[in-house]
């Protein structure tokens, strides 16, 4: 009561003669209203531009980490592009140029006769060409015991070159041993004459297109 009655005894004209309480209250309270008029007006700016910088951070982080994710990817792509290359360069050097494919029909020849077996038909076939690969068909009729047709198979899948056996058709003969009539497939790859010729020859057609 006696704080309140000094309040009211208070002159606002002369607040060097107040009381310490009431000076330390009053100071408090124009510390507070200062404090809070600058948070209102002068720090709300700085405030908005904190909030700013913020949103500004993380979005550069997000950047980052979108990138760096991307630089990993980028290197596991190389990697996997090298390997893709080095894989299709394996497989290239398992298919013989055009010079090599009468090399390449002796062997199964070859294959064939160093089993004991016998030829009743070898006809090579016309190729045909996808991409920059030419597919020869062979037409085999062969003769012989069960061992050494599976043998014969087992020989072509070991050429170093590629040579596949295809619609298989085994079948008995009048003298006990067996017919067995197949495909033979092996692939080339075009030399550059015959890339550059399918080249051109592509040429006339596209030009057709594009006056359609």
């Amino acid at each position: 009561m006696n704080f309140i009655e000094e309040i009211k005894n208070v002159d606002p004209k002369t607040p060097g003669s107040w009381p310490w309480l009431i000076k330390i209250a009053a100071f408090l309270v124009m510390f507070v209203a200062v404090v809070t008029t600058g948070a209102l007006f002068d720090w709300q700016g700085q405030w908005e531009s904190l909030k700013s910088a913020r949103q500004q951070e993380e979005k550069l982080r997000e950047t980052y980490l979108t990138k760096k994710r991307s630089a990993i990817n980028l290197d596991i792509i190389k990697k996997q592009l090298i390997d893709t290359q080095q894989s299709f360069g394996a497989l290239l050097k398992q298919l013989p140029s055009k010079s090599e494919m009468d090399a390449l029909l002796t062997d199964i020849n070859q294959a064939g006769l160093g089993r004991g077996l016998q030829f009743e038909l070898f006809r090579p076939g016309a190729e045909s060409v996808t991409g920059v690969f030419a597919e020869q068909p062979i037409t085999l009729k062969i003769s012989g015991n069960y061992d050494d047709l599976g043998k014969f198979a087992s020989d072509i899948s070991q050429l170093p070159r590629i040579v596949t056996l295809n619609n298989i058709s085994v079948v008995p003969s009048a003298n006990s041993a067996l017919i067995m009539d197949a495909t033979a497939k092996t692939y080339r790859y075009l030399d550059e004459e015959e890339l550059a010729a399918q080249r051109r020859a592509s040429k006339p057609s596209a030009k057709k297109g594009a006056k359609k």
